[in-house]
């Protein structure tokens, strides 16, 4: 045997989704319930690759010292919101994303950025040439000084040239394109990418330099291969964003050394990602004057607060079963949403095609949105504007109540501080501390926040 001993090997059957292993192929995988995930492989025991065996006594708690150098930040503000200040020494870091997402050009213009204000960094391409990645940088206008790329998928030759550069950063492009000689099985397979993804781990806390390593995603946007290499790595981070959309959202899914309730806001532009600085002034930036069909919601990505316009168009549908459309917002929320107004509001939307919109790519999970979407709506289909300088948030429920939300005061002062003078919330809850120059408006009921959303109806009273 070339590569293991095949005196200890043995064929089982491995799970590509989730790392189950039979001793015969199966279907359909038990555990993750996939199809035709099954791969034959022979297994051995591999050369390990630990830490070097030395001396390594416990020490109390109280008496380690973390270092500033532990920590360093990046000149790129909000991907160090999103790790909580920085990285740390030794961490290794898994960002994923859709093909094209952007995940490439995110992690260049770190390296460049770190070569410039910390030292040497190696970009390690298991997927491009050196030319080729050499054109991208010139695409987005990075010099590279002290930025050094390496080309090449055999983790063990890349490592000894990490040990002769020691850099102070490193970054795998991708996980999944690299291996190791000894163990059998392509580039991608189960076995590969979790002994890399170990070897990596191991090498980076050994050495106090954090790694950075970008993962492909499957269909139902989990990482590529096993499961278990988000269980491996200190930090996974998630780079989203519509396809036709400019805007990308990195988000923290989990994070040893900070809160995963943060996200960054990024513009792809030609120069590459570039930070939004004020994201919530962006995404209403076309916002028309009385918008009739639309309403703004300050929703919370992750911890922090954003303004998103909710539109919605309400037409007497063709057919026979009136449409509904989401785009940006839950389905069955907007379902919900139009039911109430149907039933506890009055509004005869059976013979309506309804359509929902959230602007700029966004999409809004929480149930928060759900004022904001059946404002917008009854005011397509009343024909009455909504007053420009009123926010919405609140939760709805079935009887058409209005519930309490949490983080009601961050939201508030998120709208005060981009000029909005009203507030329409829960009555639950609505004792809050909040800016002087922004009045709330509690409402008990759906009916009663859209009689005070509506300019024309407010006029009338």
């Amino acid at each position: 045997m070339t590569r293991l001993d095949r005196s200890h090997a043995r064929t089982v059957y491995v799970c590509q989704q989730c790392g189950r292993k039979s001793l015969r192929w199966e279907g359909r995988c038990p555990a993750c319930q996939q199809w035709n995930t099954f791969v034959e492989t022979i297994t051995a025991e591999a050369p390990s690759s630990g830490l070097s065996a030395r001396e390594n006594p416990p020490q109390e708690l109280s008496q380690i010292g973390v270092e500033a150098r532990d920590r360093f930040s990046l000149p790129l503000g909000e991907f160090n919101r999103v790790l909580g200040g920085g990285l740390v020494a030794g961490s290794l870091v898994l960002i994923g994303g859709e093909p094209g997402i952007g995940k490439s050009t995110l992690l260049l213009q770190v390296a460049a950025l770190a070569a410039e204000g910390k030292g040497k960094v190696v970009y390690v391409s298991g997927e491009e040439t050196l030319s080729q990645t050499k054109l991208r940088a010139e695409r987005l206008g990075l010099a590279g000084e002290g930025l050094y790329l390496l080309a090449e998928t055999d983790l063990d030759v890349a490592l000894s040239q990490l040990d002769k550069l020691l850099p102070c950063l490193v970054i795998v492009d991708s996980i999944q394109a690299v291996h190791l000689a000894e163990l059998d099985g392509a580039p991608g397979s189960i076995a590969q990418v979790r002994e890399c993804t170990l070897k990596l781990m191991h090498w980076a806390k050994a050495n106090s330099i954090p790694v950075l390593i970008t993962g492909h995603v499957t269909k139902d946007g989990s990482i590529a291969g096993p499961r278990t290499l988000e269980h491996i790595v200190d930090v996974v981070l998630y780079l989203e964003g519509e396809p036709f959309s400019a805007y990308r959202l990195l988000r923290g899914v989990k994070n040893r050394f900070g809160s995963t309730n943060e996200v960054g806001v990024f513009e792809m532009k030609e120069r590459g990602l570039v930070e939004v600085d004020n994201p919530s002034q962006v995404f209403l930036s076309q916002r028309p004057g009385e918008p009739i069909g639309s309403a703004v919601v300050p929703a919370l990505e992750g911890s922090r607060p954003l303004l998103v316009e909710v539109q919605a168009l309400t037409n007497p549908t063709s057919f026979g079963l009136p449409r509904r459309t989401a785009n940006g917002v839950d389905f069955g929320r907007l379902l919900l949403v139009t039911a109430v107004l149907s039933k506890r509001v009055g509004l005869k939307l059976g013979n309506q095609d309804i359509m929902v919109n959230v602007t700029g790519g966004i999409s809004i999970g929480e149930p928060a949105a759900d004022l904001a979407i059946a404002l917008s709506i009854a005011s397509s289909f009343r024909d009455a504007p909504v007053d420009p300088r009123l926010a919405a948030v609140g939760e709805i429920g079935l009887s058409g109540e209005l519930r309490a939300v949490s983080q009601l005061e961050r939201r508030v002062v998120e709208a005060a501080r981009l000029g909005f003078k009203r507030c329409l919330v829960p009555k639950v809850g609505a004792k809050v501390s909040h800016p002087k120059d922004i009045e709330l408006i509690p409402a008990s009921t759906l009916r009663e926040a859209i009689s005070a959303g509506l300019v024309r109806e407010r006029a009338e009273k």
